[in-house]
This record gives structure tokens, C-alpha cells and sequence, in this order.
């Protein structure tokens, strides 16, 4: 939607998409008072889209969205499998009506497999695909991630594959089915992780805010706070040695490769905490980024939005409803020099759309 697209967007009649809910927070409406049902985390989604209330399991709600999905270059679902089939909603269905549809299905657990039919969620995907056993600190319990990023990186991941099967469905006439599932794309994202179980046979455990095998590159604790520092090779090492007075350490055998550090972990992160202990952070920080080694500081997400980066980058849109509420939005963190992404349309109420909808769809 972000990029061009008419978004409809298919909810139950009434209550709408579950994460409306989902809070609080709330919007706040144009009255001040916390509109119930348009919950931050429903926000975060829906800009751009518009909202029709069908209900589908009634002959008229089905045959309404088939029409729908007959003039659709795309159509999207994340029923559990075979739950659409009944409707003439799903793919084998749609596709002898529209042949060059994409048709993108996403579940917790894939159309086929030992637990298709089950439901996911995204801390079950995170928790069964590794990624909860990578998080943490050492020696602690596993921890999912603090946003949903196996719903993040299955929506990611869905996007690419629509595209290019658009991409073909555009130049040949055929459709295609992209079956997508949260446990799928959980564990693709264990990316380097899961080479290292696959090619060198080590099964990763948490190391809190260590690398597995990139060192010094962790958070170090300064006069007034934590701070990251994350030295990637050994140009940035040297770097490093010689901005903190000690051009000497780089050149110690212990810690002149990344092989070299890694093997001695411990020592030179110590040395580093030794060095910076009584630094103040953002001073710090500073001076390494001028010297071309990456760091940064430990923000909150309040911090994140203060930040001047924010307003250089335009990272947040704010949308006027037409009732005068106010509506923040993140954008689209792709800037697109002929085509950029566009905030049209503030995120739907339920339902809010269906007769443009249907003029514009269907001329009706």
C-alpha cells in the first residue's frame, strides 16, 4: 500500500481485524477521550489500506469477495489450510476463474508438512525456530525478540515473494500459489546462526549482547551509562587502539586477526571495558564514529523519537482524520528517488470504505 498499491482490506463485520483491540494504548479521537477498537498496535499496520465488512461464510459475503479477487492482481490470506475452500476462496478454486492471480498464503506452519494444520503464532514460531535459544543473556532463559519479528520478517518475506511472482504473472499469464509461514521464515532468519550449526556442527547458545564471532562488538559500560561498540575487522581495530592511546594492542598476537580475538574473547573485551570505563558515552561515541568505528548509544524507544535523525530522515508522518484526530504513522523506511513511497490514507475504521470499494472495483 505503502508503495501505490490499492490495498482492500477484508474484516469481520462488527469488531473488525482481532489486533484493533489490542491495547491499551489507544487512539486518542478527536475528543481526547481513548477511542476503544483502533489500538496503537492495529495503527502500526493499516495506513494506505481501505476496510470492507464481509461476511464471508454467507453465500452473498463469498460470492461479493470472489468478485473482488477476479478483478485483484493479488490477493492475500492467513487462514489455516484448507479454511477458505468452502467459500471458493482459496487457490485452486480462484486460479480456474483468474488464471494470472498471485495468490499469497501465510499460516504459522505451511501448506504441507507435520503441522500444517496447525495454528501459529508468532512467539511459537520464534520459540520452535531457534531464535528464542539465540536471545538472551548467557546463562539465562531464552527470550523472544521485543517486537513480533517473525510476523515482521513472514510479512518481509511475503512482499518479496508477491513481487516477483507479479513480476511473472505480468509477463507470461501465469499465477501462482506462495505458501509463506512464520516457522519458515523464522528460521531463515537464524541466517549465520544456523550455517554454523550446518557447516561446523556448533549448536549456538545465548550470548547476550555478544557476537558469535565478530569481537570486540558488544555493549560496554562507560562513566554515564552503556554504550555499544561494534569493531568488524581489523582496519577498525587498529582504529580503535590508536583513538584510546594504545596503538601497541593491535599489534599483540592475541588480538591482531578476528580469528585472534575471537579465540580471546575475554581478554580483549576486558581491555576494552578497561579503556572506556571512565569515558563519558556520547562524547565516546563521538570521537569513534569520526575515527570510522562503529558505535552507538543504548536508546529508549522515547530517545529513538527525540533523536535529530528523526526529522532529517522524515521518519514520521502525522495523519489529520477528517473528524480532526490525530494519527502518528512511522514511514516507509525505503527512499525511492523516482517512485517514492506515498502516505495517502489514515488507517481505516472497519468497514469505512465498502461503497468507494465497490464503485471502484466492481461499478456497482
Amino acid at each position: 500500500a505503502d508503495l501505490g498499491a490499492d490495498v482492500v482490506k477484508v474484516e469481520v463485520p462488527g469488531r473488525g481485524d482481532d489486533t484493533r483491540a489490542w491495547g491499551p494504548p489507544f487512539l486518542k479521537g478527536a475528543d481526547g477521550q481513548d477511542e476503544i477498537g483502533t489500538s496503537a498496535y492495529y495503527l502500526a499496520a493499516n495506513r494506505n489500506k481501505r476496510s470492507i465488512a464481509v461476511d464471508f461464510a454467507s453465500s452473498d459475503g463469498a460470492a461479493l469477495l470472489r468478485e473482488l479477487a477476479l478483478k485483484a492482481d493479488i490477493v492475500i490470506e492467513n487462514f489455516k489450510v484448507g479454511g477458505l475452500k468452502k467459500y471458493g476462496l482459496d487457490w485452486e478454486s480462484l486460479k480456474v476463474l483468474k488464471p494470472s492471480l498471485v495468490y499469497c498464503s501465510v499460516t504459522g506452519f505451511g501448506q504441507t508438512g507435520p503441522y500444517a494444520s496447525r495454528g501459529g503464532y508468532d512467539f511459537v514460531a520464534q520459540g520452535m525456530g531457534g531464535f528464542m535459544a539465540i536471545t538472551g543473556e548467557e546463562g539465562g532463559q531464552p527470550l523472544r525478540a521485543g517486537v513480533a519479528m517473525a510476523d515482521v520478517t513472514t510479512g518481509l518475506y511475503a512482499t518479496i515473494s508477491i513481487l516477483a511472482a507479479l513480476r511473472h504473472a505480468e509477463r507470461t499469464g501465469e499465477g501462482q500459489q506462495i505458501d509463506i509461514s512464520l516457522l519458515d521464515t523464522q528460521i531463515a532468519c537464524l541466517a549465520n546462526q544456523a550455517m554454523n550449526w550446518l557447516v561446523g556442527g556448533v549448536d549456538p547458545g545465548r550470548l547476550g549482547n555478544r557476537h558469535p564471532t565478530v569481537v570486540p562488538y558488544k555493549t560496554f559500560d562507560v562513566a554515564d551509562g552503556t554504550i555499544i561498540i561494534a569493531i568488524g575487522n581489523d582496519g577498525q581495530f587498529r582504529a580503535f587502539c590508536t583513538l584510546m592511546g594504545v596503538p601497541s594492542l593491535a599489534q599483540d598476537e592475541r588480538f591482531v586477526t578476528a580469528s585472534a580475538r575471537l579465540i580471546n574473547r575475554d581478554a580483549i573485551e576486558a581491555e576494552v571495558q578497561r579503556l572506556v570505563a571512565n569515558e563519558p558515552g556520547l562524547p565516546l561515541i563521538d570521537r569513534l564514529a569520526a575515527a570510522g568505528v562503529p558505535a552507538g548509544p543504548v536508546n529508549k524507544v522515547s530517545e529513538v523519537f527525540a533523536d535529530p535523525f528523526i526529522t532529517a530522515r522524515n521518519v514520521v508522518h502525522d495523519f489529520v482524520r477528517a473528524d480532526g484526530a490525530q494519527i502518528p504513522s512511522v514511514a516507509f523506511p525505503g527512499k525511492l528517488s523516482a517512485t517514492p513511497a506515498t502516505m495517502r490514507r489514515p488507517p481505516p475504521r472497519v468497514g469505512e470504505d465498502e461503497q468507494c470499494i465497490l464503485a471502484d472495483w466492481l461499478g456497482s
